[in-house]
C-alpha cells in the first residue's frame, strides 16, 4: 500500500486534519460530492485548530459539514496517515503552505435519521450532495491522490462497522 504513516517531523510540511468515516445502521458509509470539485467525493474532514484534540476536531468538522452530531465512536485509526497533493494543486491549496495533509481518522455510527443530514444548510457548505455507499466502493469514488489513504481506511475500519 502506498500510504505513508505520518510522524512528528511531518508536522511542519503537512496540514493537521481530522477525518470521519460516518457509518449508518446498515453499515454503509457517508460520502459527499465537493462543491468546488464536481465529481470529487470524500468523507468529512477538516483542519485541527491549535490546541484542539483530534477527536474533538472530528466531531466539530462532522457537524460543520453535515449537521450530524448524534453519533457513537466505533474506532480510531491507530496511526496518523498522510497524503501529498498533486503538483497542479500543491502551489494553490492552502496558499502553498502544505505538501498535503496528515490526518487522524475516526469511525462513528450515525444514530439519527437521514433527515438529520443537511449539507446545504450549514454555515459554509462544502458538499453539493451526499449518499450512503458500501465500504468497498469508497476507493473507487475518491480522487486518485487520496485513493491509497482511503484503501487503508477501508482495511482499518472494516472490522468495526459490520
Amino acid at each position: 500500500m502506498n500510504v505513508l504513516i505520518a510522524n512528528a517531523a511531518d508536522a511542519q510540511f503537512y496540514r493537521p486534519c481530522a477525518g470521519i468515516m460516518l457509518v449508518n445502521a446498515e453499515g454503509r458509509v457517508w460520502v459527499g460530492e465537493r462543491n468546488d470539485f464536481p465529481g470529487a467525493w470524500q468523507m468529512p474532514q477538516g483542519g485541527i485548530d491549535a490546541d484542539e484534540d483530534p477527536r474533538t476536531a472530528a466531531l466539530r468538522e462532522l457537524t460543520e459539514e453535515t449537521s450530524v452530531s448524534n453519533v457513537n465512536l466505533l474506532a480510531e485509526a491507530p496511526d496518523w496517515l498522510k497524503y501529498d497533493l498533486p503538483p497542479e494543486l500543491a502551489g494553490r491549496v492552502w496558499k502553498g503552505r502544505w505538501r498535503g495533509q496528515m490526518q487522524k481518522w475516526f469511525a462513528f455510527r450515525h444514530l439519527g435519521n437521514d433527515s438529520d443530514i443537511d449539507v446545504s444548510g450549514v454555515e459554509s457548505p462544502e458538499f453539493r450532495r451526499w449518499q450512503w455507499v458500501e465500504i468497498d466502493e469508497l476507493p473507487r469514488l475518491i480522487v486518485d491522490f487520496k485513493r491509497p489513504l482511503y484503501e487503508a481506511l477501508v482495511e482499518t475500519f472494516r472490522p468495526h462497522i459490520a
